[in-house]
């Protein structure tokens, strides 16, 4: 089973570096990058020491509904490209491992799909969630603070 780890669409991520209102109504927070632990959900790298980025409440389901996880996700406050979709791990993907959890065609978790995974297997564990009929998508979430970090999707 090929899959591809997808980025934040660019359409929303510009919408947020504008200022507009994240999936709580807020504006975007700014803040300047240590250089520590600042993963960017659009380009799939670390915001650099110095730079600015945003700590915005995001919402990766198309409407609200009782499985639509809203949590805190970090972007580059500048403009910065897409990562293109590829099945390598991206750079932003350093902790020892991470939630993994397959969701159906209509956005609900399926249940006895989710699992901490050690980083090197998330490609095997996707790929196998992947090959289950009833499992549609799979997100990729911190381990430690249940933070969205990408959606991975058939290749």
């Amino acid at each position: 089973m090929n899959i591809r780890f997808t980025a934040l669409p660019t359409d929303e991520v510009r919408a947020l570096q504008r200022g507009e209102p994240d999936a709580y109504g807020l504006v975007p927070e700014r803040h300047v990058s240590d250089g520590d632990g600042v993963p960017c959900r659009h380009c799939l790298k670390n915001v650099a020491a110095g730079e600015e980025y945003l700590i915005v409440a995001y919402r990766p389901f198309p409407a609200l509904q009782p499985y639509a996880e809203t949590g805190p996700i970090f972007l580059h406050a500048r403009e910065c490209e897409r990562a293109g979709e590829s099945d390598e791990l991206p750079e932003i993907l350093n902790s020892r491992d991470y939630i993994v959890r397959g969701y159906s065609a209509d956005d609900r978790i399926v249940y006895g799909s989710g699992a901490v995974v050690p980083t090197p297997e998330v490609r095997e564990r996707a790929a196998t969630l992947l090959s289950r009929p009833d499992i549609a998508y799979v997100h990729m979430r911190s381990a430690r603070n249940n933070c969205y970090q990408l959606r991975i999707d058939r290749g």
